[in-house]
């Protein structure tokens, strides 16, 4: 028997063509009632994410109901889930996203949802999975973040600190991601008693913020006379000590899966029901100015890296649930596919030389 779901109401403003160009073209596999339907829900998911969470990821999940087989939809259920403090359903949807798309750019949200459902050894071995350097700047940062709250979870603070010691900690340019990483740092060096380390670090996330807020430049140059640094601080090298090696997450006992996976067996068997419903064979049309085929295809890659929460938010990294994240739901204020898709993604030398 399926589960009851009501779909909440959807205001007349809304308009399908408002959804972001690279997900509307996802949904092209759908009928177009379905298509509707589905993107509707996602720009309602969008809208309400931050004032009412709970409504937004009713919203996700009435997208999921004809959408499921769709990247994007997972991907924004994932987020919902993760926002409410889902963290089973958050866990469970982002692995079907990551198995539609091959995106690992909600990887710290996944090593995070472990932490939720209390398997930090789970999430540190999941972190270690993807080799850092085919992650973007970004999701490096989330990642480094995250895995220093499962070092937390484990009572290793030196060595939650020696996972926030990356390339991108780096006291005097601030980029998109610098505030909720100073801040992380911060509140790392306060757990080990260096308090007047941690008011550095504290004051430069503060200082990167105001450095950041008036300007849509990626990265500015930080000078505060006020910030003085007694040599560089001392920390433990993540990488020189000796971990466990382990498998990852999604190849860990039959046991642990079913415990993620009982609770909404029969959820995802209602949106697999559903999605069939609403599938059709046809190939994707580019009449309306979406590219078919590949670019289908890549739209999910692209959500992956756009927003982060607001640094506030992403402060307390000791508690699963408030890493940054990188928000999938698209709405209308996103640019269109042939834009910038990762325009808060901090520029880097391969980006140069690929023509960014």
């Amino acid at each position: 028997m399926r589960t009851r779901h009501d779909d909440p109401p959807v205001p007349e403003d809304i308009s399908p063509r408002d959804l972001d160009r690279g997900a509307r073209a996802e949904l092209k596999t759908l009928t177009k009632e379905n298509s509707d339907f589905v993107a509707a829900h996602l720009l309602m998911a969008a809208r309400l994410l931050d004032t009412d969470p709970e409504l937004a990821h009713q919203h996700a999940l009435s997208a999921a109901r004809k959408g499921g087989r769709i990247g994007v939809v997972r991907e924004s259920l994932a987020i919902t889930a993760y926002t409410v403090g889902d963290f089973a359903l958050a866990l469970r949807e982002l692995r079907t996203f990551r198995r539609i798309s091959g995106s690992n750019d909600q990887l710290p949200l996944m090593v995070d949802s472990e932490r939720g459902v209390g398997r930090p050894d789970r999430a540190l071995e999941l972190g270690r999975s993807v080799p850092r350097e085919e992650l973007s700047p970004t999701v490096q940062v989330a990642l480094a973040i995250a895995m220093s709250g499962a070092r937390l979870d484990l009572g290793q603070p030196e060595v939650a600190l020696a996972e926030l010691e990356i390339p991108q900690l780096d006291p005097d340019t601030a980029y998109a991601y610098s505030p909720p990483l100073f801040r992380a740092y911060a509140e790392v060096l306060q757990e080990l008693g260096r308090e007047e380390e941690a008011q550095r670090w504290s004051r430069r996330a503060e200082v990167a913020e105001e450095a950041l807020a008036p300007a849509d430049d990626d990265v500015v140059e930080i000078e505060d006379a006020g910030i003085e640094d007694e040599g560089d601080d001392e920390g433990v090298d993540a990488e020189s000590l000796e971990l466990e090696s382990g498998t990852d997450a999604e190849t860990a006992s039959e046991s642990d899966d079913a415990e993620i996976g009982a609770a909404g067996a029969e959820a995802d068997a209602d949106i697999e029901a559903e999605a069939t419903e609403g599938d059709v064979d046809e190939a994707p049309d580019a009449a309306d100015g979406t590219e078919s085929g590949a670019a289908g295809e890549a739209a999910g890659l692209e959500y992956g890296s756009s927003d982060e929460v607001e640094p506030d938010d992403a402060a307390d990294h000791g508690e699963p649930g408030t890493a940054p994240v990188a928000e999938a739901i698209p709405d209308a204020g996103e640019a269109p596919a042939e834009a910038d898709p990762e325009s808060d993604r901090i520029p880097n030398e391969s980006d140069a030389q690929e023509g960014r």
